[in-house]
């Protein structure tokens, strides 16, 4: 088995595409309005409306969700941090962890806490 995607589920769809097109840097495919994907080199990121879970009831919850994304190094940490730093809730500032990285911890607007990080040597 291979891991394909991760999905965020939203009711703002276009909002959340807002925020990951502007995190990322990348232009997401948008086959249908409820639906939208990011694709990089490492892996994919879906954003989708409730409508696209076919379980009745089904609602978005994001406590204990995180989503983490890579960076070259952490001086790029440290420039996303600036490029964001204006209308994103940081949650953490670019901090040096115990065990080896240099990370970000923003919230999307949905509220699911974004990692982005990179090893510090």
């Amino acid at each position: 088995m291979r891991f394909a995607s991760a999905r965020i589920i939203t009711a703002d769809v276009d909002r959340s595409v807002a925020f990951y097109e502007r995190l990322l840097g990348l232009a997401p495919e948008r086959p249908a309005p409820v639906f939208a994907v990011f694709r990089a080199e490492t892996g994919t990121l879906a954003i989708g409306h409730p409508s696209t879970v076919p379980v009745p009831g089904f609602a978005a919850a994001h406590d204990g969700a995180l989503v983490e994304f890579l960076e070259t190094s952490p001086a790029a940490v440290d420039a996303v941090h600036a490029r964001l730093a204006d209308g994103v809730e940081v949650v953490q500032p670019p901090t040096d962890m115990p065990w080896g990285n240099r990370s970000l911890l923003l919230r999307d607007p949905d509220g699911v806490l974004v990692n982005v990080y990179a090893p510090l040597r």
